[in-house]
Formats: C-alpha cells, structure tokens, sequence
C-alpha cells in the first residue's frame, strides 16, 4: 500500500467513526505536518480554504485539533495516541448511546403463530465471531465447536472459550496436530481432537470452493456453521436454534468425528 492508498484509507476510516469528508481531509493533513496554516491546508488536502476553517472548529470542538492563535492561524493535529483515544471514546459512547435507545423500543409481538424452526444468514467475520461468543455463552449443557481456519482462533473467542464453565462439556477440533497444540494450550480445560471429516482438509479443494470456517453446536440445539469466501476471504455464516433431534445428531456425530468414543460424553 502506498502513501496515497494510506491517505484514502485513513480518510474514509475517519468518516466511518463520525468525521464529515472535509474535517477527515483536515486532520489527516495536519497529521503529515507539524502545524500548518488553512492556505497549506488546503493546498495540501483540496479542501477549499474557506471551508478549512469549518473543518477546523469542529475538530477543535472534539479536542483532535489545537490552534494557534496568530496571524495567520496556525493549527496543528493532537499526538496521534491521544487523538485515537479520543476518537474511541467518542465511538464507545454512540454505541452505548443506541444501544440504550433501541433497548427502550418495545418489541411489536402480536402474532399468535407458534415459532418454527428457522435457518438465518449473516455475513462478515466481526459479526460472526460476535454471534460465536454469545452462543458459547448461553451453553449450560455442552459446546461442540470445529475450527477449519487457523486465523479463527483469535484472542476473543479463548477467552470466550476458558468462560465456559466447568458444567458444561467443552470439545474442540482443529484440522491439524499443531492447530490442535494451539488450542489445548490457549485453552487447557477443553478436550481437543484432530477433525476426522476429510473435507475440511481442503486437500482435494480447488482454490474457487469456499472452504469451512468454523462449526459450532450448542446444547445440541443451536447450529453455527461458515465458510470462507476464497476470493475475498469474507466469512459468511448460518445458524438456527431448536433443531429436532435427527438434524441435530447427525451435525453433532459429524462434527465429533476424530474424538475418541471414550472421551464422547454423547455416547
């Protein structure tokens, strides 16, 4: 990636959290200077100069931006750790904001229909990881969870995986001997075995198939199950809760093939 590329990706990430596009050109400027002035600026960023000085109160106001006060102004972008703290903090709180907001709108549930079993999709690594740990979360029984990609195994999910409690049975299969030794490790209370289901391999796999991600079965009732897109690398998923038991047995034996029978709390 070059400058340019960096600039562009900074830009749009700041107007991603909040920034309009003028205020991101802005203190993007300013980051590649020691101070500078809105003629620089705009010669600089594109920005028109009048509309620098618009960009420069609003960042002022959200503390990313000192001024100096002389003829001509000067302006210089706070250090960059503060400034990223500073912009998390303001991230953490609409978050928080919505999250009160949407927790006080009353649920419209007038139907009468009797809840079916339903299979739902959902698209982008973040949300399925999130999806991942909240599943884990709600076991009281057991966790049965294979994992097809190594860059799966993030510092979330073991944490989320060392939480389960010792109640609840917690199995995990990896596809190879090391992935497996990465596992007992980052999580020692787990019974870890090698994946028997040869097509998680990917050996025989051309490099247009999606290959697996992750499977999860919760309490012999919950069902997660992704892929990884080979062009893109996006994750895509689907899951669903109560399952009947054919659907289900079947997912769980295939899921626990490598496991020793003896270590199978299921038989």
């Amino acid at each position: 990636m070059n400058v340019s590329e960096d600039i562009d990706e900074a830009i749009e990430t700041l107007q991603q959290l909040g920034l309009k596009e003028y205020e991101a050109r802005c203190f993007v400027g300013l980051s590649r200077v020691d101070t500078g002035t809105a003629k620089k600026l705009s010669q600089m960023t594109e920005v028109p100069r009048t509309r620098v000085y618009d960009a420069i109160r609003v960042l002022e106001a959200q503390g990313l931006v000192q001024v100096q006060h002389s003829s001509p102004q000067q302006f210089r972008a706070v250090p960059l750790d503060e400034a990223t703290e500073t912009l998390r903090d303001q991230y953490e709180a609409r978050v928080e904001r919505l999250h009160d907001a949407l927790d006080t709108i009353e649920v419209d549930n007038d139907s009468d229909e009797t809840p079916v079993q339903e299979v739902w999709a959902m698209s982008g690594n973040e949300g399925i990881e999130n999806r991942t740990e909240e599943l884990i979360e709600t076991a009281t029984e057991e966790v049965v969870l294979v994992i097809g990609d190594e860059s799966l195994l993030t510092a979330d999910l073991i944490a989320a995986l060392d939480e389960v409690g010792s109640d609840v049975e917690l199995l995990i299969g990896a596809l190879t001997e090391p992935l497996q030794e990465q596992i007992q490790t980052a999580v020692p209370d787990a019974t870890t075995f090698i994946s028997g289901l040869e097509w998680l391999h990917g050996e025989d796999a051309t490099e247009d198939e999606a290959a697996i991600g992750r499977l999860l079965l919760i309490d012999r009732s919950t069902i997660l199950v992704s892929s990884i897109m080979p062009d893109t690398k996006a994750e895509q998923a689907i899951f669903g809760e109560g399952f009947g038991n054919g659907l289900v047995v079947i997912a769980r034996r295939l899921m626990a093939q490598g496991l020793l029978t003896e270590r199978d709390p299921a038989t």
